[in-house]
């Protein structure tokens, strides 16, 4: 559930509260602070390993 919500967060250009939003659409109720604690706690990490997935610009 955190990864999902942090993974939300920084692989889209969605703002705290859509991501609330998005997760309560799958029944999980949570706030958008908490939703920041946790892109604060786990986020530089889920970030990084992101990026380390996306191809290059000029892979085919």
């Amino acid at each position: 559930m955190i990864s999902y919500a942090i993974w939300l967060y920084f692989r889209f250009p969605l703002s705290l509260r859509m991501v609330e939003e998005m997760l309560a659409a799958r029944g999980i109720e949570v706030s958008h602070e908490t939703v920041r604690q946790w892109a604060l706690k786990f986020g530089q990490g889920y970030a990084n390993q992101i990026r380390r997935r996306l191809p290059a610009p000029g892979d085919k």
